[in-house]
């Protein structure tokens, strides 16, 4: 049955109404609720406030390194550590390193770049500050609706966003609501602000039907897997922070490694692929544990004998946005906004996004609070953009607007231009450079390409995915509608697999997508396998497939990975 069939029958849906539905329980979502609340408790009055996280706890979906910058944080909430916000551990020392196949150099401190400077951060658990903003959040009203996916965006009559609906829960495989259906209920908003990370299912619809890209440059996105290992006390040093360049990755592919120490012997370690990249035979999750087998960093794996004897404890992955300023949509429309990566306001030079999602849902939030104040809905929040051209994080990603740009002319020229530009120019910069295409038109056809050849895990430093998705506690409902869907059925078998080679089981990170023998047309015939089931919801299928030809839609509320630790 169709959504419209179902509706039809089943229907009217019940319905909440709110001053301001939030979609997103991340930092950017969570900090848009608080300040709103903050605002209204400064004037004694009351504005209604939800947050729909399709996680099954807030923090449940977040991954990111992380070393997160507190400049927003205390804006935000200036008494934070008092409050117990989960910032224990300060960077105590910073390494950049390039990597050859057997070699490393570590930058002198003095010379090192800007975004590898992390003095006054902290290394975090980004899932655990998540859910101590929630607990802030909770504390001052806002209702949390955990485990409710926003599946799809309502609108007025005259175009304006109005809300959101929730998926449906209990229909079959088929689509058929089963002995458990519950059909979605409506959240009804005088402004709807949208906060889902990174290639946000809903966010890539309003920015299409609103034409909200348009004069703007591609976004541009890579793919970050993140492990979390317990460490050898004396190969742990709290807070020391690396990040690494070159090997395994050609220079003319964007990407690059981090190491982070946290409290407890714990070390995240992760890899991030830029989705630009052209070979179609690269696997970015093979990529990630070919580099762990690198010396300079197997060293932090092994006892003083050269055995692993570290114990690797969770696993995740993400897309990232890597744009910059200039591929930043128009953030508003009439009835609400975008906010955080939803948006793509991540600073790829500084490898950070945290600090811009808190900021940018306070700037959301003063602009949307002022326009309810004077009695108005439904309408664009101008007030939003124009704070953000006269803000601190306005002036920190225009300085660093060329930076991704540079490494489409190789990782030398990269380097050298960012330091020029950063040390020399100290980031006032006469010239931007631009981008004209999307990452799944980077992709070449398998025929121009050579294929890779990457060595097979050894069950100790280096994994398979499907060990590595167990422990991401990744699970959804198996009799649930496909939520990875295609736009043409025929596209993977008939295109991707005879031009491309199959890429998609090689992107995804999570086992996914497998061509498998075609056992009904026989012969070598082959046939596209989606293990939904897998799916940790990264977002990269529906960003690099080259024919885009696979739709990411919200499954099941409280679906997917749940990140304990990450």
């Amino acid at each position: 049955m169709t959504p419209d069939e179902i509706l039809a029958q089943h229907g009217p849906r019940e319905s909440m109404e709110y001053d301001v539905v939030v979609v997103g329980g991340g930092p950017a979502g969570l900090s848009t609720a608080i300040r709103l609340k903050q605002l209204a408790a400064e004037k004694a009055q009351d504005v209604s406030v939800v947050v729909l996280e399709k996680g099954s706890e807030p923090g449940a979906h977040v991954l990111s390194g992380a070393v997160m910058d507190p400049r927003a944080l205390t804006e935000l909430i200036p008494d934070w550590k008092e409050r117990g916000a989960p910032l224990d551990q300060p960077v105590t020392d910073d390494a950049y390193v390039f990597l050859g196949e057997t070699s490393g150099f570590r930058v002198p401190n003095m010379f090192l770049p800007p975004f590898a400077r992390n003095h006054g951060n902290f290394v975090v658990s980004l899932g655990a500050v998540t859910r101590w903003l929630a607990a802030q959040a909770e504390a001052l009203g806002v209702e949390i609706f955990p485990g409710f996916a926003a599946a799809e965006v309502l609108y007025g009559d005259d175009g304006c966003v109005k809300g959101v609906a929730t998926g449906n829960l209990g229909l079959g495989r088929d689509g058929v609501p089963g002995a458990n259906f519950q059909l979605g209920m409506e959240l009804l908003g005088k402004y709807t602000v949208f906060a889902e990370g990174a290639r946000g299912h809903l966010g890539r619809q309003l920015i299409a039907r609103y034409g909200l890209d348009q004069g703007r440059d591609p976004q541009s996105f890579g793919i970050g897997v993140k492990e979390l290992w317990e460490i050898d006390p004396g190969r742990h040093q709290p807070g020391f922070v690396m990040h690494t360049a070159g090997w395994p990755l050609k220079s003319d592919t964007y990407g690059g490694a981090f190491l982070y120490h946290l409290p407890e012997r714990k070390l995240a370690v992760g890899f991030v692929t830029g989705l630009g990249y052209r070979n179609p035979y690269l696997d970015p999750f093979e990529e990630f544990q070919r580099w762990k087998t690198h010396p300079s960093i197997r060293y932090y794996f092994e006892n003083e004998n050269g055995e692993i004897t570290a114990k690797r404890l969770a696993y995740g992955a993400r897309a990232i946005n890597a744009s910059g300023i200039d591929a930043l949509p128009r953030t508003i429309f009439p009835g609400g906004a975008l906010v955080g990566c939803d948006a793509g306001y991540l600073n790829v030079g500084r490898i950070k996004g945290s600090h811009a999602a808190i900021k940018t849902g306070m700037l959301a939030a003063q602009a949307a609070y002022d326009a309810i104040a004077a009695g108005r809905q439904h309408d664009e929040l101008g007030a939003y953009p124009e704070a953000f051209g006269k803000s601190w994080l306005h002036t920190e990603l225009n300085k660093d607007r060329n930076f991704k740009n540079w490494f489409k002319y190789g990782l030398t020229t990269a380097t050298l231009m960012n330091g020029f530009e950063q040390f020399v120019l100290r980031g006032h910069i006469p010239w931007t450079l631009h981008r004209d295409k999307p990452d799944h038109a980077c992709l070449r056809p398998a025929a121009e390409c050579q294929p890779i050849a990457y060595p097979k895990p050894d069950g100790k430093l280096t994994f398979d995915r499907l060990s590595s998705v167990f422990i991401s506690n990744t699970h959804h409902e198996e009799n649930q509608p496909v939520h990875l869907t295609l736009k043409d059925a025929s596209v993977p078998v008939r295109v991707n697999l005879a031009e491309y080679a199959g890429p998609e089981a090689r992107y995804c990170p999570a086992g996914v997508y497998e061509f498998v023998p075609d056992t009904a047309r026989g012969g070598d015939a082959q046939r596209l396998q989606i293990n939904a089931q897998n799916c940790v919801h990264c977002k990269t299928c529906d960003i690099k497939d080259p024919t885009q030809n696979i739709v990411w839609v919200a499954p099941e509320g409280g679906g997917g990975p749940n990140y304990a630790g990450m």
